[in-house]
Protein backbone atom coordinates (compact mmCIF):
# COMPACT_ATOMS: atom_id res chain seq x y z
CA UNK A 1 0.00 0.00 0.00
CA UNK A 2 2.48 2.27 0.70
CA UNK A 3 4.74 1.32 -2.13
CA UNK A 4 1.55 2.47 -4.43
CA UNK A 5 1.42 5.76 -2.56
CA UNK A 6 5.45 6.41 -3.39
CA UNK A 7 4.89 5.29 -6.78
CA UNK A 8 1.65 8.03 -7.42
CA UNK A 9 3.84 10.42 -5.98
CA UNK A 10 7.04 9.82 -7.60
CA UNK A 11 4.61 9.66 -11.16
CA UNK A 12 3.43 13.17 -9.81
CA UNK A 13 6.92 14.68 -8.73
CA UNK A 14 7.92 14.86 -12.84
CA UNK A 15 5.20 17.89 -12.98
CA UNK A 16 8.10 20.04 -11.11
CA UNK A 17 9.87 19.88 -14.76
CA UNK A 18 7.30 22.61 -15.55
CA UNK A 19 9.52 24.78 -13.73
CA UNK A 20 12.38 24.62 -16.20
CA UNK A 21 9.72 24.92 -19.24
CA UNK A 22 8.25 28.08 -17.80
CA UNK A 23 11.88 29.86 -17.44
CA UNK A 24 13.22 28.61 -20.22
CA UNK A 25 9.95 30.05 -22.03
CA UNK A 26 10.76 33.44 -20.39
CA UNK A 27 14.53 33.18 -21.18
CA UNK A 28 13.32 32.80 -24.84
CA UNK A 29 11.28 35.57 -25.03
CA UNK A 30 13.29 37.74 -23.11
CA UNK A 31 16.26 37.32 -25.33
CA UNK A 32 13.87 37.51 -28.74
CA UNK A 33 12.96 40.54 -27.37
CA UNK A 34 16.45 42.06 -26.70
CA UNK A 35 17.90 41.01 -30.18
CA UNK A 36 14.44 42.53 -31.99
CA UNK A 37 15.35 45.76 -30.30
CA UNK A 38 18.56 45.39 -31.36
CA UNK A 39 17.79 45.12 -34.70
CA UNK A 40 15.18 47.68 -34.13
CA UNK A 41 17.97 49.66 -33.17
CA UNK A 42 19.88 48.79 -36.49
CA UNK A 43 17.40 50.23 -38.20
CA UNK A 44 17.50 53.73 -36.29
CA UNK A 45 21.02 54.05 -36.81
CA UNK A 46 20.75 53.53 -40.37
CA UNK A 47 17.76 55.87 -41.37
CA UNK A 48 19.72 58.32 -39.28
CA UNK A 49 23.29 57.73 -41.39
CA UNK A 50 21.46 58.17 -44.31
CA UNK A 51 19.64 61.13 -43.51
CA UNK A 52 21.86 63.20 -41.40
CA UNK A 53 24.75 61.84 -42.88
CA UNK A 54 27.32 61.94 -39.24
CA UNK A 55 30.74 61.96 -40.21
CA UNK A 56 32.05 59.71 -37.23
CA UNK A 57 29.89 56.79 -37.62
CA UNK A 58 30.93 54.13 -40.01
CA UNK A 59 27.21 52.22 -40.73
CA UNK A 60 28.76 49.33 -42.39
CA UNK A 61 30.84 48.39 -39.00
CA UNK A 62 27.73 49.32 -36.72
CA UNK A 63 24.91 47.25 -38.50
CA UNK A 64 27.11 44.02 -39.32
CA UNK A 65 28.04 43.75 -35.95
CA UNK A 66 24.85 44.39 -34.22
CA UNK A 67 22.54 42.29 -36.63
CA UNK A 68 25.31 39.14 -36.19
CA UNK A 69 24.95 40.19 -32.23
CA UNK A 70 21.15 40.13 -32.59
CA UNK A 71 21.31 36.67 -34.98
CA UNK A 72 23.38 35.22 -31.72
CA UNK A 73 20.97 36.43 -29.52
CA UNK A 74 17.84 34.68 -31.59
CA UNK A 75 19.79 31.41 -31.95
CA UNK A 76 20.42 31.49 -28.13
CA UNK A 77 16.62 32.26 -27.68
CA UNK A 78 16.06 29.17 -29.90
CA UNK A 79 17.91 27.14 -27.61
CA UNK A 80 15.92 28.10 -24.75
CA UNK A 81 12.77 27.32 -27.04
CA UNK A 82 13.66 24.28 -27.75
CA UNK A 83 14.77 22.98 -24.42
CA UNK A 84 11.48 24.44 -22.81
CA UNK A 85 9.29 22.74 -25.58
CA UNK A 86 11.41 19.21 -25.76
CA UNK A 87 11.63 18.80 -21.79
CA UNK A 88 7.33 19.53 -21.85
CA UNK A 89 7.16 16.88 -24.46
CA UNK A 90 9.54 14.51 -22.09
CA UNK A 91 8.25 14.63 -19.00
CA UNK A 92 4.69 16.18 -18.91
CA UNK A 93 2.62 15.70 -22.28
CA UNK A 94 2.83 15.89 -25.57
CA UNK A 95 1.54 18.95 -27.90
CA UNK A 96 -0.49 17.14 -30.36
CA UNK A 97 -2.62 19.89 -31.78
CA UNK A 98 1.20 20.86 -32.92
CA UNK A 99 2.08 17.92 -34.38
CA UNK A 100 -0.45 18.94 -37.35
CA UNK A 101 2.35 21.61 -38.40
CA UNK A 102 5.24 20.59 -40.56
CA UNK A 103 6.93 22.47 -37.91
CA UNK A 104 6.76 20.04 -35.54
CA UNK A 105 9.01 18.03 -36.73
CA UNK A 106 11.78 20.71 -35.26
CA UNK A 107 10.62 21.04 -31.53
CA UNK A 108 9.40 16.76 -31.55
CA UNK A 109 11.53 14.75 -29.16
CA UNK A 110 10.95 11.14 -27.78
CA UNK A 111 14.51 10.87 -25.99
CA UNK A 112 17.05 12.73 -24.02
CA UNK A 113 19.43 12.01 -26.39
CA UNK A 114 17.28 13.44 -29.32
CA UNK A 115 16.77 16.43 -27.35
CA UNK A 116 20.52 17.15 -26.63
CA UNK A 117 21.13 16.57 -30.48
CA UNK A 118 19.03 19.34 -31.43
CA UNK A 119 20.44 21.82 -28.62
CA UNK A 120 23.69 20.39 -29.57
CA UNK A 121 23.35 21.93 -33.08
CA UNK A 122 22.03 24.83 -32.40
CA UNK A 123 24.44 25.99 -29.56
CA UNK A 124 27.12 25.02 -32.45
CA UNK A 125 25.58 27.64 -34.16
CA UNK A 126 25.51 29.96 -31.62
CA UNK A 127 29.54 29.27 -31.32
CA UNK A 128 30.16 29.91 -35.27
CA UNK A 129 28.21 33.12 -35.29
CA UNK A 130 29.89 34.03 -31.81
CA UNK A 131 33.27 33.15 -33.46
CA UNK A 132 32.05 35.12 -36.89
CA UNK A 133 31.37 38.11 -34.35
CA UNK A 134 34.35 38.14 -33.23
CA UNK A 135 36.32 37.45 -36.37
CA UNK A 136 34.29 40.80 -37.59
CA UNK A 137 36.43 42.55 -34.93
CA UNK A 138 40.13 41.06 -35.47
CA UNK A 139 42.40 43.75 -36.40
CA UNK A 140 45.19 41.93 -38.09
CA UNK A 141 48.83 42.79 -37.07
CA UNK A 142 50.64 40.04 -39.07
CA UNK A 143 50.33 37.32 -41.88
CA UNK A 144 50.34 35.11 -39.41
CA UNK A 145 47.01 36.34 -37.67
CA UNK A 146 45.63 36.22 -41.11
CA UNK A 147 46.93 32.74 -41.72
CA UNK A 148 45.07 31.66 -37.88
CA UNK A 149 42.18 33.29 -39.05
CA UNK A 150 41.89 31.16 -42.35
CA UNK A 151 42.79 28.17 -40.42
CA UNK A 152 40.07 28.73 -38.00
CA UNK A 153 37.87 28.95 -40.49
CA UNK A 154 39.04 25.89 -41.86
CA UNK A 155 38.36 23.86 -38.99
CA UNK A 156 35.10 25.69 -38.43
CA UNK A 157 34.06 24.41 -42.15
CA UNK A 158 35.05 20.68 -41.47
CA UNK A 159 33.24 20.65 -37.99
CA UNK A 160 29.89 21.81 -39.86
CA UNK A 161 30.72 19.11 -42.48
CA UNK A 162 31.69 16.44 -39.98
CA UNK A 163 27.74 17.48 -38.23
CA UNK A 164 26.10 17.67 -41.79
CA UNK A 165 27.53 14.38 -42.71
CA UNK A 166 26.72 12.52 -39.09
CA UNK A 167 22.78 13.37 -39.97
CA UNK A 168 23.00 12.15 -43.26
CA UNK A 169 24.10 8.93 -41.68
CA UNK A 170 21.41 8.89 -39.11
CA UNK A 171 18.34 9.61 -41.72
CA UNK A 172 20.00 6.61 -43.86
CA UNK A 173 20.04 4.35 -40.46
CA UNK A 174 15.86 5.79 -39.68
CA UNK A 175 14.75 4.28 -43.36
Amino acid sequence: MIEKYFEKLLIKSRLITILPVIFGLIGAFVLFFIASFDVYSVIKDVIVYYTKHPADMDIHEVAVSKIVGAVDLYLMALVFYIFSFGIYELFISEVEEFKQYKQSRVLEVHSLDELKDKLGKVIIMVLIVNFFQHALNLKFASTMDMLYLALSILVVCVGLWALHKSDHKKEEKHK
